[in-house]
């Protein structure tokens, strides 16, 4: 059975001028991106500032990816509100623009509160009545909530709950996991560092903020993963592992849209409270791009 978010998902920037979404700005991103072998587009995660959007500034977004994307690419939406209430209603306006999943992260204001027994309901609340199919977002960096294997192993049991995207980093939940689910069920990484560890052991693919700044060599990774050539993907992961870890581990989303204004795209300034890099930050982000091959 075909897994149907095979690939590698860049998770898309949000442009601001000044503290404005810019649809523009943000259309002609993605029709740059179109240029390279990605399987579509996540939009309104956390690298799109999804926190900091309103509902009428996502729904733009939302219509504004759908507009520019190629034909075939898959659009990945960020739905999760705090309430399953909030999120089913919102995945479903999603669904009604064309998205063609919703990716939906835990609940975490009430830490406390979020048991295995509430996560698995409002997962399966949602799945129930949401008009496209859920992929579980486990980000526990941030949000301080933990999805466990046997958790996942049970909504994987849903028709509707048809993959997950763990930004952990923690390889032993997609061993636990990949082995015991369907075939179709599609396992999604989220960490550049561990990309080609993680195909190895049965994802499916990533959605990589790895993949804003360095899209051709994370498809390029993918597809000798796929040709079975193993010696240059891993060449390849290691050298892209210190571009990874600047981007995500160190400089978060200041650095990535810093890396975009270099790389030709639209990258800006962060919505605040977050700030653009400090003049001394941005040096290594430059250096790591052209030993990458990415600045001339």
């Amino acid at each position: 059975m075909t897994r149907q978010f095979a690939g590698v998902f860049p998770p898309l920037t949000t442009p601001f001028s000044g503290d404005e979404v810019d649809t523009g700005k943000f259309k002609e991103n993605i029709k740059k991106y179109n240029r390279f072998d990605l399987a579509g587009y996540a939009i309104l995660g956390s690298t799109g500032e999804n926190v900091f959007l309103s509902d009428e500034e996502s729904l733009k977004l939302v219509e504004a990816a759908k507009e520019a994307a190629l034909p075939g690419h898959k659009i990945i939406v960020g739905t999760a509100r705090e309430s399953t209430k909030a999120t089913l209603e919102f995945s479903n306006k999603m669904a009604t623009l064309g998205a063609n999943a919703a990716l939906v992260r835990t609940p975490s204001y009430y830490k406390p509160r979020m048991s295995r027994d509430v996560l698995k309901r409002h997962y399966v609340t949602l799945a129930d009545s949401a008009r496209l199919p859920i992929i579980i977002y486990h980000f526990p960096q941030l949000t301080g909530i933990s999805v466990e294997s046997e958790l996942v192993l049970e909504l994987a049991g849903h028709p509707n709950i048809i993959g997950i995207k763990d930004s952990s980093g923690n390889l032993a939940l997609l061993g636990e996991v990949v082995p015991q689910v369907k075939p179709s069920f599609c396992f999604l990484i989220g960490s550049g560092s561990v990309f080609l560890a993680g195909l190895e052991l049965g994802a499916c693919g990533g959605i990589l903020a790895l993949a804003d700044a360095a899209p051709g060599p994370c498809s390029r990774l993918y597809k000798l993963f796929l040709d079975g050539k193993k010696e240059e993907a891993l060449r390849l992961q290691y050298d892209l592992i210190p571009l990874s870890k600047s981007l995500t581990q160190i400089h978060g989303i200041p650095g990535i849209k810093y890396a975009l204004d270099l790389l030709g795209f639209y990258g800006g300034s962060p919505r605040p409270p977050l700030m653009p890099l400090e003049e001394k930050e941005k040096a290594g982000i430059a250096l790591l791009l052209q030993k990458n091959g990415l600045l001339s």
